[in-house]
């Protein structure tokens, strides 16, 4: 029988599914240890809230937690699903605050948290004064017969509810396979923006069609049917030339892909969803969106972003620098990117790449795969990390998958790894979002948290170790004088290979020119991914280096831009 949690959460929570909300480097499916570690850090966020939202708005926790769902959104039941967990635990949670007990306290009482025998004790916030198994005693006598400590938090897979079975088997697929979910002619591109859409891929202009999608060569010169989606077709009535062939012929069309992990699927939680101060109507009005695309933006990413920053610098993405060179590009875009990837998983979703060699424009593929072949939660991440071998095998057999799916004239960028020691540098001494109001949880006390539930993203950078920091810093070097070497010795027939280093110090001293603090292109909230502006600089160092490299891969600047805007306006949009 299903527990009450369990039926509870399944609406919502079926977008969630494994899809790895930590960006972490491991597996597909999480094990049922990790899931309920994932479901401790959960417990103490939201109780956490809600003593802060009591304390900034001086009202009683009850008011805290009724406040916190009024500003959910409707969609994916998250209101009325918060109401309902209120109105369940809600009385526990309100007789501990009021005995000052701390969220850590909470979650352990109410079974979301559980120490492990023999392991030790995991705490965002300092301990109480008290003996632990005291304070924890206490508070047990504080909920002693509540009815909601008989059900288990270690629930089975909300996927074997019969009503969800198949829309998670198909959402997982998704996932897993990094394809649209509503894909009406399976040709991989969609006319839905989330659960791997056209957030992800240029939008399909016609999903019954599967000889219709961005990035062919045009039918026929697209003379009666957009073919390509890039919004240029139809005939010039003064002189009987399509379009498309007087607009972009011998313009040297090409598309951007990124092979990528987290980061380039830019991984976000914004700090207003966590910050009792910054908290209002507004703050999760994006929440719905996050969840079908996984806690990712990528629409706002450095490689393929089409939307404008939110950030309010003037650099653009990848993509769109392309099309603003070409606006034959538009639409052609593919954000192939995955939270947990790295060279050793690629094989996975590779495959949902949607290049033909013989019908498609040229590409430009950026391989970055920046963190996880260094990174891991375990409590051994040295022993964990991906050698030089293994990466040069794998990194090789994703150039011959390339190679065999290209279009002739193509360009692949490897990315270096970066050196992320920055991250404990200008990070570990700060005040974390949820320790903001009441200064009482730095970033170093988060991140062993994260640690020591081994649910981090990277425990060797987000270490206090400096001599584990240096390790996994050494190993990053080795992997990237790897893809360095491989690109100057590798030739492959459909595309020129290139290496670029990940060049974090040259885009700081930019940042700091402006008057920014190194610590500003970070994610506040997970303390580990490069925001939204970290993204653009380095989508901007980017196109400085191959502009003055190797400037064919970008091809021309098309000079029928202006007539382009004039016929045809923004091309239908993104």
């Amino acid at each position: 029988m299903q527990s009450p949690w369990t039926v509870l959460l399944a609406a919502p929570l079926c977008f969630l599914l494994p899809c790895h909300i930590s960006a972490s480097p491991d597996s597909d499916q999480p094990s049922p240890r990790h899931s309920h570690d994932y479901v401790c850090v959960g417990c103490v966020v939201v109780v956490s809230v809600i003593e802060q939202l009591a304390q900034v708005h001086n009202s009683t926790a009850q008011a805290a937690m009724e406040r916190l769902c009024s500003y959910l959104p409707e969609k994916l039941f998250l209101k009325s699903t918060c109401y309902l967990v209120v109105g369940i635990f809600g009385p526990d949670i309100i007789k501990l605050l009021r005995a000052d007990m701390t969220a850590d306290v909470v979650c352990h009482t109410l079974k979301f948290c559980e120490q492990v025998p023999g392991q030790p004790l995991c705490h965002l916030y300092p301990l109480p004064k008290e003996a632990w198994k005291f304070t924890l005693e206490n508070a047990r006598q504080i909920v002693k017969g509540s009815p909601t400590l008989k059900h288990s938090r270690i629930t089975s897979d909300i996927c074997s509810l019969p009503f969800l079975a198949k829309i998670c088997q198909e959402i997982k697929s998704t996932i897993q396979n990094s394809v649209p979910f509503k894909d009406v002619d399976s040709d991989k591109y969609s006319v839905f923006p989330t659960l791997r859409g056209y957030h992800w891929r240029g939008r399909d202009c016609n999903d019954s069609d599967d000889t219709v999608y961005p990035g062919r060569r045009p039918d026929n010169w697209d003379a009666h049917r957009d073919s390509n989606c890039n919004g240029i077709w139809g005939v010039d009535p003064k002189d009987g030339i399509p379009y498309e062939k007087k607009f972009c012929e011998g313009s040297q069309p090409r598309g951007i892909i990124l092979l990528g992990d987290s980061a380039g699927a830019h991984f976000r939680i914004p700090p207003e969803w966590i910050t009792a101060s910054q908290m209002s109507l507004k703050s999760f009005f994006d929440l719905p969106t996050a969840l079908t695309n996984e806690f990712n933006w990528p629409q706002l990413s450095g490689a393929t972003g089409f939307l404008n920053s939110s950030s309010r610098i003037k650099e653009n993405s990848i993509y769109l620098r392309l099309r603003k060179r070409n606006h034959c590009n538009h639409r052609d875009y593919q954000n192939l990117s995955k939270n947990g990837a790295s060279s050793q998983n690629l094989e996975r979703f590779i495959e949902s790449l949607s290049r033909k060699e013989l019908l498609d424009q040229p590409a430009i593929v950026i391989y970055a795969m920046i963190g996880n072949d260094v990174c891991s939660r375990g409590i051994d991440p040295v022993s964990e990390m991906t050698t030089p071998e293994q990466f040069y095998s794998k990194v090789m057999e994703t150039l011959e998958f390339l190679n065999s799916q290209l279009p002739n004239g193509s360009h692949v960028i490897l990315h270096g790894l970066p050196d992320g020691t920055f991250l404990w540098d200008y990070l570990h001494d700060r005040y974390h979002p949820l320790g903001q109001l009441n200064e009482d949880v730095t970033y170093e006390q988060f991140y062993s948290f994260l640690s020591c539930l081994q649910v981090t993203p990277c425990h060797g950078w987000m270490s206090s170790n400096q001599t584990l920091r240096a390790l996994i810093s050494q190993r990053a070097e080795q992997l990237s004088k790897t893809l360095k070497n491989i690109a100057t010795s590798k030739k492959f027939t459909n595309f020129n290979l290139f290496y670029m280093d990940f060049d974090f110090q040259e885009m700081m001293k930019k940042w700091q020119k402006r008057g920014g603090q190194p610590w500003q292109l970070i994610e506040p909230v997970d303390g580990f991914h490069p925001n939204e502006v970290a993204l653009l600089l380095l989508a901007d160092g980017f196109w400085d280096t191959v502009q003055r490299q190797w400037p064919d891969v970008l091809g021309k600047e098309n000079p029928f831009n202006p007539k382009i805007e004039q016929v045809f306006g923004d091309q239908g949009g993104h």
